[in-house]
């Protein structure tokens, strides 16, 4: 997935955890060939160059992310979507080596006509179809958080309770610590000046997920104005809401990964709204003004303070 993974499992001892890497490390590697854009024989690369409207059967990794996908595109009103990676790549933000610019309108406008989640008929027998032939996906903004997941599922199908999965920044905490208490999960500070390991919030958490999305480490500067990779998939240009960092918790990290971008997309009062509304979720949104001064906004379950409590 282009990034690193970190594990923590209580074990006290009993367990040879030998066996276990080898597993999680196959998780990974099963995700990473349904999912990643960077593999040219990848389900999703192979969907990708699918230019027809029959069916393509996929893999229940697949199908999972896609039904996932799908509720936050409806939930946020299109504010995540799966197909914007054209845009993303005509910006320079893809995986092809090009110079970031700012495209010409047509530009944009041209590859606008095949982005929408909705030119894709997802089946929960196991295939989609493409309306539009020329449609693509790319699922960076929540294949992470699916991994977490799966890696999740394998630890507790060992027996092991009490555990911590990090996938590039994205996470789920379950059950304690060794000394009994939450996991206590570090939120960057969103600064582009800053080290990848400052702390500006911790989090603590139990049997949660826990993902953040931001826009301070992505981003290229053009005769003074600053553009992000963060698209809204309505207009085809960077958003420019103010929003640079979102953190979304909810009961698995699949959800908590989609939902943290399209609530960057959103701007932060349709985002707690939205979060507000959605049984066991909550964010944290960090705003800067044009001055580079730094605003906290939370959900209402989440709590204005420095150590934040979060429980099921």
């Amino acid at each position: 997935m282009g990034t690193t993974y970190n594990i923590k499992v209580v074990t006290w001892f009993y367990k040879d955890t030998a066996e276990l890497k080898d597993k999680i490390e196959k998780s990974l590697k099963d995700v990473n060939n349904s999912m990643s854009v960077f593999i040219s024989e990848s389900e999703i690369s192979r969907f990708n160059a699918f230019n027809s409207q029959d069916k393509f059967i996929i893999t229940e990794d697949f199908l999972n992310v896609m039904i996932v996908a799908r509720r936050i595109y409806e939930l946020s009103g299109g504010a995540w979507d799966g197909t914007v990676y054209p845009l993303v790549d005509l910006w320079g933000f893809g995986r092809t080596e090009k110079e970031k610019q700012v495209p010409q309108k047509k530009e944009i406008e041209d590859r606008l006509a095949n982005v929408g989640f909705d030119k894709i008929e997802i089946s929960e027998s196991g295939y989609l179809v493409k309306r539009n032939p020329s449609v693509g996906l790319d699922l960076a903004s929540i294949a992470k958080g699916y991994g977490v997941d799966e890696i999740a599922d394998v630890i507790r199908k060992e027996g092991i309770d009490n555990f911590l999965v990090e996938i590039g920044g994205e996470v789920y905490a379950s059950g304690l610590r060794k000394d009994g208490g939450y996991w206590r999960i570090g939120i960057n500070r969103p600064d582009k000046d800053v080290p990848f390991d400052e702390v500006y919030k911790t989090v603590m958490l139990k049997n949660k997920g826990l993902a953040t999305s931001g826009d301070y480490r992505n981003y290229f500067e053009k005769e003074g104005a600053v553009y992000t990779h963060v698209l809204d998939p309505k207009t085809g240009y960077p958003v420019t809401n103010g929003v640079v960092s979102v953190s979304v918790i909810a009961d698995n990290c699949t959800f908590a990964d989609g939902l943290a971008t399209a609530i960057m997309v959103m701007g932060y009062k349709k985002g707690l709204e939205l979060a507000d509304k959605i049984p066991g979720v909550e964010c944290f949104i960090v705003i800067k003004d044009k001055d580079g001064k730094l605003t906290d906004y939370f959900s209402k379950g989440f709590g204005n303070n420095e150590k934040i409590l979060f429980e099921r």
